[in-house]
């Protein structure tokens, strides 16, 4: 999917991954400042990699026990460090009308060294689910992408339909 330059966004560049937390959320500082700070993903949610208050809301919804979906969330934590581990330098891109969530990390869209979004990737391969908690302007998009994978049976949904 392509980001439009003109379009309501603070492009950033010249940050490296310091940490992945889980599978929607990285530790991120600058290459030249060394300024430090913590990333959440634009439009999606990935199942906790700790038993958290999180990891209770998400077991009552999900009717999933919370053994299983630590193990999903070790997963998805597994997919991020596959294809952007640390030290890996990014590109981060957050709109203008939505740069925070409820914890007052900075909202973003995680651009690789090839071009291709981390969102996108996690949604594609099955390792994260859509949501709307943190409305983005890919929110239809990612809707259909993670239908995709839900349908195609990856990541996750190989051994679930929903999480």
């Amino acid at each position: 999917m392509q980001y439009n330059a003109k379009a309501p966004y603070l492009v950033e560049t010249h940050w490296q991954i310091d940490e992945v937390k889980d599978g929607d959320s990285i530790i991120i500082s600058n290459l030249f400042t060394r300024l430090r700070k913590e990333i959440r993903l634009y439009g999606l949610d990935a199942p906790e990699v700790k038993y958290n208050r999180k990891m209770k809301e998400d077991e009552h919804a999900s009717h999933l026990p919370a053994e299983l979906l630590l193990q999903f969330g070790l997963q998805s934590l597994y997919f991020v460090l596959s294809v952007a581990p640390p030290k890996t330098t990014i590109t981060i891109i957050t709109e203008w009308e939505n740069p925070y969530d409820f914890w007052n990390r900075q909202l973003a869209y995680v651009i690789l060294p090839g071009g291709e979004c981390l969102n996108e990737l996690l949604l594609i391969n099955g390792f994260a689910k859509v949501t709307d908690k943190y409305f983005c302007s890919k929110l239809a998009d990612y809707q259909l992408l993670n239908r995709e994978a839900q349908l195609n049976e990856l990541g996750i949904y190989s051994q679930v339909k929903r999480f």
